[in-house]
């Protein structure tokens, strides 16, 4: 039998401690759609109702450095954005499989202009190597506008872009494509 396939799943701001909050429905059904061929590991960032980079730093920093097999990481909203900036601007030596990113903000003068968790200018250049990159939106999401995906769609010149027909943020009820796409980036499809 052979190891089970590690996914860092970074969540969304807010609550994440039960059914309807931040990410937690989109956890479960993930765990559910991949089976136990793959481990989720869901850490939850201190004060998640009101988040500051420097914890997520700090939080990322300790469960990357336990991390010393092949990783998937997933990001959902803020844990999307917050990947991508930590990944950018930190040192790490993770054996990253694939990177997906679901519903993800940009936080620079073009989007909702916050520098605490803006990438700098060139951050793809600074990412370490990852095979794949998808990112998966909705049209209408009311959360985090379609034009926060164009953002890195103009950025990102290889990734595979999901531009979903649906008005959801949060995924309550999964999102298959994810599921799919990650055991095909895997090759257990």
């Amino acid at each position: 039998m052979r190891n089970k396939r590690k996914i860092f799943f970074a969540h969304s701001a807010g609550e994440q401690d039960g059914k309807g909050k931040g990410s937690f429905d989109l956890v479960a059904h993930l765990r559910a759609a991949l089976g136990e061929d793959y481990e989720v590991l869901f850490p939850v960032v201190n004060e998640p109702d009101s988040p500051a980079y420097h914890h997520w730093k700090t939080m990322l920093d300790h469960e990357f450095s336990k991390t010393h097999e092949p990783v998937i990481l997933v990001g959902h909203s803020l844990g999307g954005s917050v990947l991508l900036k930590y990944l950018s601007e930190e040192q790490t030596n993770l054996h990253i499989e694939g990177m997906f990113l679901v519903a993800t903000p940009q936080w620079n003068k073009d989007g909702w202009d916050m520098s605490e968790w803006a990438v700098k200018k060139d951050f793809t250049k600074r990412l370490p190597p990852v095979r794949e990159y998808y990112f998966y939106h909705c049209l209408e999401d009311p959360i985090v506008s379609i034009e926060h995906l164009l953002f890195y769609r103009k950025v990102f010149k290889n990734a595979i872009f999901r531009e979903l027909p649906c008005k959801d943020h949060g995924f309550s009820n999964g999102l298959k494509e994810l599921a799919d796409d990650i055991r095909l980036t895997t090759g257990d499809n």
